[in-house]
């Protein structure tokens, strides 16, 4: 089996051990789904960049602003509105500069596209979704060797997209497969958190009686990789149920 401290990703010559260095390091910003962590976690990112605003608070401080957006602007009439576009705005001053450092655009450059699809959702603005998109494309075409992250995101947009979406849908049924392929090839590929949510959203594209039995061995293992329900445990006990029926 390949392992993470043996390779140097080709596209960009992107070094796998301080990408994932920096993954540990950002981990808990990234994919916050609990809202009383992520307003307490939302002041202290905030708190911390003033402080220092040095390169790794500013990615951080850009990725808080999009889990905001994402779990909490949707919610809120006012209080969280405008985080999206403030997210975008900090990943493109980082994504724009020549001084950032190489491994830390795959997290740049994936959640500045989101972020512009969350704009988009925001404004109700459908262009800015086609230009976030293209951003996913590059993101993928640059960074999936060496980091989950792209797919993921991608996945994750593509998923809830309207079923007149088709052609960008398409990318959730791809995206997941395509992480759970590259983790089976390295275990180290993504974390236990990351793998959660990708066997439940794997397993939700494909609930037709064709894949019962492999939906419900990945939703098992979603299932046990998120013992304290930090992840994709939840979603994945309610589907499990319902597949089960």
């Amino acid at each position: 089996m390949t392992t993470i401290s043996n390779v140097t990703a080709q596209t960009n010559q992107l070094n796998f051990l301080k990408v994932k260095a920096f993954e540990h390091q950002l981990d808990d910003v990234m994919e916050i789904i609990d809202t009383a962590e992520l307003k307490i976690r939302l002041n202290e990112v905030e708190e911390n960049f003033k402080k220092d605003p040095h390169e790794m608070n500013k990615v951080r401080l850009g990725i808080v602003y999009h889990e905001t957006a994402l779990n909490l602007s949707f919610f809120s009439k006012t209080e969280f509105k405008g985080y999206a576009k403030k997210s975008f705005d900090v990943l493109s001053e980082l994504f724009n500069s020549t001084f950032t450092t190489k491994e830390l655009l795959p997290f740049v450059a994936s959640y500045r596209a989101s972020a512009l699809s969350l704009v988009g959702a925001e404004t109700k603005t459908l262009k800015l979704l086609g230009e976030a998109f293209a951003l996913f494309d590059a993101s993928v075409k640059n960074y999936a060797t060496v980091s989950w992250l792209p797919e993921f995101l991608r996945g994750s947009v593509a998923e809830n997209l309207p079923w007149f979406f088709f052609s960008k849908r398409k990318f959730a049924r791809l995206d997941f497969q395509s992480i759970i392929d590259k983790h089976e090839r390295n275990n180290d590929f993504a974390n236990w958190k990351i793998m959660s949510f990708t066997y439940w959203a794997w397993a939700k594209q494909r609930q037709r009686k064709k894949y019962r039995m492999q939906a419900v061995s990945y939703l098992d293992k979603s299932i046990a990789l998120d013992p304290y329900y930090k992840a994709g445990r939840k979603k994945a006990e309610e589907l499990k149920a319902n597949l089960i029926k």
